[in-house]
């Protein structure tokens, strides 16, 4: 019987000024900073044993840019795939949280309290980005059932996917934490649909700076 088991390894890109300065980030093209490219070089070599046969990102360079990282350390390509691209945010991105926070309190305590409510003109909810990220992984493993697949995208991203795949009911933004250049590991088979086997690895971290954002 053919293998059924497919693992995604599920990465957050490495630190980009955005993180570093508070800033609501979305499709904001950010690149890695120094110490995000530190990060990514760091992960990929953590990677180097997990028999990864696919590597899948999202567009936007501080993805891509860790793609490519842990893609010479495996001798891999990689491809961008839009459905993995950042929670788009409209008039937000690029804004200072601090900012924000006095300058629409309402909505930003929606952000911190019902995040999946949340509807800013001219952006996505996060309902519509697990959806489209939920179809677009269901896609990657029907092309390569059975292997090993890394997939590099966003905070925005990575938690609904993961919240829509294993069924967490709302809101569930906040119940699931993953630092940049993190792994986690989600697993799918015919049997039991999604598993997650491990969330929000950074041992391969040690030594270098993680800023944890938790708004």
């Amino acid at each position: 019987m053919k293998k059924d088991k497919t693992s995604i390894y599920l990465i957050r890109h490495g630190e980009c000024a955005g993180n570093k300065e508070n800033r609501i980030r979305g499709c904001m093209d950010f690149p890695l900073n120094e110490n995000g490219v530190l990060q990514a070089h760091a992960l990929a070599k953590a990677m180097k044993d997990k028999n990864i046969e696919y590597i899948y990102s999202s567009p936007l360079s501080r993805a891509m840019t860790t793609a490519g990282i842990l893609g010479d350390a495996l001798g891999l390509p990689y491809e961008g795939r839009e459905g993995f691209c950042n929670i788009h945010l409209g008039p937000w991105e690029n804004r200072k949280k601090a900012e924000l926070a006095v300058e629409e309190p309402e909505k930003w305590q929606t952000w911190l309290d019902q995040p999946e409510e949340l509807k800013i003109e001219g952006g996505e909810t996060l309902d519509e980005v697990r959806d489209r990220a939920l179809a677009e992984l269901d896609r990657v493993i029907e092309e390569h059932r059975g292997c090993n697949i890394a997939l590099v995208a966003h905070r925005g991203v990575l938690k609904p996917l993961m919240a829509g795949a294993l069924g967490v009911s709302r809101p569930c933004y906040w119940r699931l934490h993953v630092d940049t250049a993190s792994y986690s590991l989600l697993t799918f088979d015919s049997l039991h649909g999604y598993c997650l086997m491990g969330l929000n690895y950074t041992e391969h971290l040690a030594g270098l700076p993680i800023i944890q954002e938790f708004d």
